[in-house]
């Protein structure tokens, strides 16, 4: 069955990047032992990322320059964005822009995913669109030694103790991953 999860690093005081959306202060971490994430990819069928994420990483990575550099990151899998703006896409890339509700593009998202997992792998705020609608199964956070004045929140919702049940907590090196199970 189908597994929404969003899985992400955070600073210790929940934000994804700076305020000029850097990561930074993640690389900066020593991540010889940071959690693995071959295991975790096989489980994934498709991603999903706001505009904010892709265009950082197409940067970052320079993939519309240096296209071959997509299947590192993201292999043959599908890409949902979700934007109201044109972007760029890497060649031979499969990124599929929606703009609308989550609930809207849910459908083609999990046909896509083949039975395997969805990775939603940001921002903050398009998390929260998808716990709204009651969409996310698994939230995986990796804890940085680190904490940031300001920047991307991790989730911009209040979420309470009730719908969220911790799997896990393992210590990954500098990280410390913890695993939440989400009630619907």
């Amino acid at each position: 069955m189908t597994s929404i999860v969003y899985n992400t690093a955070t600073t210790l005081n929940g934000f994804l990047a700076d305020e000029q959306n850097s990561l930074a202060w993640l690389f900066a971490v020593d991540n010889a032992q940071a959690p693995d994430m071959a295991a975790f990819m096989e489980r994934i069928g498709v991603f999903v990322e706001g505009s904010t994420t892709y265009e950082w990483v197409l940067k970052e990575e320079n993939l519309v320059a240096e296209p071959h550099k997509w299947q590192q990151f993201y292999g043959s899998r599908p890409t949902f964005v979700f934007t109201s703006r044109q972007l760029a896409v890497p060649a031979g890339a499969d990124v599929r822009f929606v703009s609308g509700p989550v609930a809207d593009a849910l459908p083609a998202i999990l046909a896509a995913a083949e039975g395997k997992d969805v990775w939603l792998v940001g921002g903050g705020e398009l998390a929260g669109a998808f716990l709204d609608i009651d969409a996310v199964d698994e939230i995986v956070l990796s804890v940085a030694p680190a904490a940031l004045p300001a920047g991307a929140p991790l989730l911009p919702r209040t979420v309470g103790s009730e719908r969220l049940t911790l799997e896990s907590a393992v210590k990954c090196g500098q990280f410390a991953q913890l695993t939440y199970l989400v009630k619907k």
